[in-house]
């Protein structure tokens, strides 16, 4: 390799000085190698660094061909000296998460010997895959002895050990490894193989917040956060649950009890309504008692109260009966049923000149009609009354 990684040498580096070795044109981009850089490139679950050489965006750093190559939109001159400019608060929250999901992983494999087979670090969340179950209280536990340790504040260590000290380190890996390994240590948390960046001192995480822990294959998918994002998200949750406190009149720390309320207020009034609904279709269908074949066209209404309707009509008209519900413009939903009957060659019918979609049993279907009322009507005229 050409270049010089100044990113191992010193992680806090934002700005540097370079000469560049080569510039080539590939696929509409220029491909840049520098003597020296700071950009670390994609790798190990880490995103590339952001930022600009010589006030030109640097699109994406990546090995290619065993050497760590810029990938820019504009060319760079052979033999410049130019000077790179690091984003660092991308760089500076990716080194927070990637710490933070190492003393995470660390402490799980250390407690319940489970591996981390599965890594990623989105823009907004990272997920951890783990190879064993985990309850949520054994991950609340697992934040807190996280979080006290990242405030103990250790020092990281990073080392290269020969192949004869290797035997002798208990590291994580997720893969058998040769040559040189790099090999990175939270003293009393967790020590991994890893070539990404890390922070030199745990208490620069600040805080880590394990957001969720779900059935995922063989074992857990766990969602978290640190550093700035796991402060921006509790300062979001602590804004919003404010706001929440303020609509229901109630302090803050009685949202969850004020919420549960307002939920067996919403539970009692809809059961009320739905049976004041069905009153409604009683009455209605009392007006189709023994008309035998009926059709009714309604305004909107839910699949539901469509089904539980028609169901009502069948009860007093003694034939079949089929009820749509809905407008010209946006369609309508429709039951149909027959008491005993086989409504299955009409249903037929209906999805095929109706422009329809449904079906169910031979003696009741659901489904929905794109079509004007007055095809509804016509295709129902020969047999059904209105």
């Amino acid at each position: 390799m050409k270049t010089r990684r100044l990113f191992y040498e010193d992680v806090y580096i934002q700005e540097f000085e370079a000469i560049v070795l080569s510039c080539e044109e590939k696929d509409g981009k220029y491909h840049v190698i520098l003597n020296a850089t700071a950009f670390y490139p994609e790798g190990g679950g880490q995103p590339a660094d952001k930022g600009m050489i010589d006030n030109i965006p640097v699109a994406d750093v990546q090995y290619i061909d065993g050497e760590l190559c810029h990938i820019m939109e504009s060319p760079l001159e052979e033999g410049a000296q130019v000077v790179g400019k690091i984003d660092w608060n991308w760089r500076f929250d990716l080194m927070q998460q990637h710490s933070g999901e190492h003393i995470v992983s660390g402490m799980i494999h250390e407690k319940y010997g489970y591996e981390n087979v599965g890594f990623h670090m989105g823009e907004e969340i990272i997920t951890i895959d783990l190879s064993g179950m985990l309850t949520w209280q054994q991950v609340q536990e697992i934040e807190k002895k996280v979080n006290y340790y990242i405030w103990m504040n250790q020092k990281v260590n990073i080392f290269y050990p020969d192949e004869r000290q290797r035997k002798f380190i208990p590291y994580r890996s997720k893969k058998e490894l040769t040559g040189e390994i790099r090999l990175v240590e939270f003293p009393g948390a967790d020590l991994c193989a890893c070539c990404g960046l890390h922070v030199t001192h745990a208490s620069q995480i600040g805080l880590v917040k394990i957001l969720s822990c779900k059935k995922f294959r063989d074992g857990v998918r766990m969602e978290m956060l640190s550093g700035k994002r796991a402060l921006d998200y509790l300062s979001g949750s602590t804004e919003q649950n404010s706001q929440i406190a303020v609509s229901l009149s109630v302090k803050e720390n009685e949202t969850k009890e004020a919420v549960q309320r307002l939920l067996d207020e919403v539970y009692d009034l809809k059961g009320q309504l739905a049976q004041e609904k069905q009153k409604s279709f009683e009455v209605k269908a009392a007006s189709f008692a023994g008309k035998g074949n009926v059709l009714l066209i309604e305004d909107t209404m839910e699949a539901a109260e469509v089904r539980k309707c028609t169901d009502s009509i069948l009860n007093t008209c003694g034939g079949i009966a089929a009820l749509f519900a809905g407008n010209d413009t946006d369609g309508y939903k429709y039951a149909i049923g027959e008491r005993n009957g086989d409504i299955k060659e009409l249903v037929k019918k209906v999805n095929k000149e109706l422009n329809g979609r449904g079906g169910g049993k031979p003696f009741f279907a659901q489904g929905s009609v794109k079509a004007a009322r007055k095809q509804i009507k016509a295709l129902f005229c020969d047999f059904i009354s209105e």
